[in-house]
C-alpha cells in the first residue's frame, strides 16, 4: 500500500451510512491506519479525531460517506482541504463519484495511489473579517421570505449592477450545477476559472447572469434598510445589515476531489441532471 493513513467522516444519523463506515473499518483497518471523525466515532463508540485536525495527524485522504452536503461540510472544516473521495449515500450525488456497491473496490484501488482534481473555492469576508470559504456558492438573500432586497454588486471596484431581487448567487464552476443553475445561470466547466453571478428573481429585465474571471474581487452593499442573509454552501448563514460590506475573492486553498472515473464532465452532467 502506498497510502499509510486515511480519514473517514460521515453523515452519522442514518443506519445505512454507519453500516458503510463499519464496512470500511472492517475491510481496511489491517491494511492502513484509519482516523474517524469525532461525530461518527461518538456514534460508533470509538475514539475520534476532528476533521480539521486530520491533515496535521498525517491523513493523506478523506473518505466522505454521505451525499453532497456531507462533502461540503467536511471540506468546510479544513482550511487546506485534503483530497476527498465521496461515497454516495445521498440522492443526486454530484460531488460523490462512488456508489455504495462499488465503495470497497474503489477504496482498494485508491490506497495504491490516486490523482485528484483541484476546484477553486471562494473566501467570504464581512466588514474585513473572514466568515468562511465556499466550495459551491455564496447566496445573499432577503432575511424575510417573499421580500425583495436592493443591493449593489461591484467587481474590482467597478459597479456591475444595482439590483432589486430576492437575492443573488455567486457560484464557482463546481457550484454552477447547483443553486445557480436552478436560478437560471449557465453551467461552467470546472476547467474555466470563473465566478458566475446570478440574480434570483430580479425585478428588472436588464439584470442577467454574468461570468466573471475568478481572480476578481466582488463587493456587495445593501442599499435599502432591510436585513439580508449570507448563506455559504447552504450550510451556514449570517445576517447582514445595510451598513455591512460583504467581499468575495478566490481562496488560495482549493477543494480537492479524488479522481476515480474517466467520465467526462459533459457526460456526468447529462447523467446526473437528466
Amino acid at each position: 500500500m502506498s497510502i499509510k493513513k486515511i480519514g473517514v467522516a460521515s453523515r452519522c444519523d442514518r443506519p445505512e451510512v454507519l453500516g458503510m463506515v463499519r464496512k470500511i473499518l472492517d475491510g481496511f483497518s489491517q491494511k492502513v491506519e484509519i482516523l474517524v471523525s469525532t461525530a461518527t466515532a461518538d456514534v460508533l463508540g470509538i475514539p475520534g479525531v476532528p476533521v480539521e485536525d486530520m491533515r496535521a495527524r498525517g491523513v493523506e485522504l478523506l473518505i466522505s460517506v454521505g451525499g453532497d452536503g456531507t462533502v461540503l461540510r467536511n471540506i468546510a472544516k479544513m482550511k487546506d482541504p485534503l483530497p476527498v473521495l465521496g461515497i454516495n449515500m445521498g440522492t443526486l450525488g454530484f460531488l460523490v463519484d462512488v456508489e455504495p456497491e462499488d465503495a470497497i473496490e474503489a477504496i482498494e484501488e485508491v490506497l495504491y495511489g490516486f490523482s485528484y482534481i483541484e476546484r477553486m473555492r471562494v473566501d467570504v469576508y464581512l466588514n474585513g473579517e473572514i466568515l468562511d470559504t465556499a466550495t459551491n456558492e455564496v447566496a445573499i438573500m432577503s432575511a424575510k421570505p417573499a421580500k425583495i432586497i436592493q443591493f449593489e454588486v461591484s467587481v474590482d471596484g467597478c459597479p456591475l449592477d444595482e439590483m432589486r431581487a430576492d437575492g443573488v448567487v455567486f457560484a464557482t464552476p463546481t457550484g454552477s450545477t447547483a443553486y445557480a443553475m436552478s436560478a437560471g445561470g449557465p453551467i461552467i466547466n470546472p476547467r474555466v476559472n470563473a465566478i458566475v453571478v446570478v440574480p434570483v428573481a430580479p425585478f428588472k429585465l436588464s439584470s442577467r447572469p454574468w461570468v466573471i474571471p475568478s481572480d476578481s474581487e466582488f463587493t456587495v452593499r445593501l442599499i435599502a434598510s432591510k436585513e439580508a442573509v449570507v448563506a455559504i454552501d447552504g450550510q451556514k448563514s449570517y445576517r447582514i445589515r445595510p451598513e455591512d460590506m460583504v467581499k468575495l475573492k478566490k481562496s488560495k486553498f482549493p477543494a480537492r476531489f479524488v479522481k476515480v472515473s474517466d467520465t467526462c464532465f459533459y457526460e456526468r452532467v447529462q447523467r446526473k441532471l437528466s
